[in-house]
């Protein structure tokens, strides 16, 4: 709950839970019946992020290797103030928000513009809304920040549908789903929009050369094979597997058909993994691969076209100096 002073300055704000009771388990549990029993076996990328896997990939963006977050840092830092004017908003929300990292610029330019009241961040780590909303409540003592714990994938009714609003879909997450969810994810935040009711800010990462796609996610230093791996330790203390973790290898590799890069963990000798927590038993092959993230990479126009096929009127669109990432700006219609 927010308080206010009478100057006008917000206490701390308490988190607005939507997540089921016991929601984390219960989807992990889900994910890994459906992805390991699955051919070929997968799981989704949001299980990398445990304490260690979050702290992992935040070394991960400091490596010369992986370009997006400074590129879409660089892209924020020239250009927030023009997409601030293009479509004001006062009540901004981000979607999968974690740390808040880059959002200060995006708010900054906002304020500028006069209308920005609100600042609703959306994500399932408590920890992470607390500690992005603390640097912020005192970076902008004067903005109503509204935290809200929900699954943004299934939750976006919750959200607000009142006044301008702008959603933020940064990161380049949007490349996480494949084209079928994606378009369906688009029309629902359209949905939540409706016609003429909002904007939305989304980060893709761009196609170009293998040779600085596969990199990125293969760095020399191992730190990416490092988090790739983590999502079976995670299943080793949360469901009390069995994986020996070390017996798998990190793969990325560029599937130009699909215009995305897959991470994978391939198996280096046969095994039988045991996972009480799902009573389950799976056997892995000598060099099976598990995939565990699609990152899908876009053209311009491809970016534009998904999301005139969504609903929406495109604001603008800008890139890094390098051109190899895009922000664009989308007016519901």
């Amino acid at each position: 709950m927010l308080t206010n002073t009478d100057d006008g300055v917000h206490g701390p704000a308490e988190i607005a839970h939507y997540l089921p009771p016991h929601f984390l388990e219960s989807s992990l549990r889900k994910d890994v019946l459906a992805g390991l029993t699955a051919t070929p076996k997968s799981l989704p990328p949001k299980w990398f992020y445990d304490d260690r896997g979050s702290a992992l990939f935040e070394r991960i963006t400091g490596l010369p290797e992986y370009y997006p977050t400074r590129a879409e840092r660089e892209i924020l830092e020239r250009y927030a103030e023009d997409m601030a004017a293009e479509l004001p908003a006062d009540t901004l929300i981000e979607l999968g928000s974690g740390s808040s990292s880059k959002t200060p610029l995006l708010i900054s330019a906002l304020l500028e513009q006069g209308r920005l009241q609100r600042y609703v961040s959306v994500d399932v780590s408590d920890a992470a809304l607390l500690g992005a909303g603390d640097h912020l409540s005192e970076t902008f003592p004067h903005l109503q920040l509204s935290p809200v714990a929900a699954d943004f994938e299934h939750q976006l009714h919750v959200l607000p549908r009142d006044g301008q609003r702008m959603v933020a879909f940064l990161g380049g997450t949007i490349g996480n789903l494949d084209p079928e969810h994606r378009a369906e994810f688009l029309k629902d935040i359209h949905e939540l929009l409706g016609s003429g009711g909002g904007s939305l800010l989304l980060g893709t990462d761009l196609v170009k050369p293998a040779n600085i796609l596969v990199p990125a996610y293969d760095d020399d230093a191992g730190v990416t094979a490092d988090f790739n791996r983590n999502v079976l330790r995670v299943l080793n203390r949360e469901l009390g597997a069995d994986f020996d973790v070390e017996a798998f290898e990190h793969v990325a590799a560029w599937v130009p058909e699909n215009r995305w890069i897959e991470m994978r963990l391939r198996a280096t000798r046969p095994m039988l993994v045991t996972l009480p927590g799902v009573d389950l038993e799976v056997n892995f092959s000598d060099g099976e691969e598990l995939r565990t993230e699609i990152s899908a990479k876009f053209t311009r126009d491809g970016i534009a076209d998904e999301l005139e096929a969504a609903g929406f009127r495109i604001a603008g669109q800008w890139c890094d100096s390098e051109d190899r990432y895009a922000v664009t700006l989308a007016e519901a219609i």
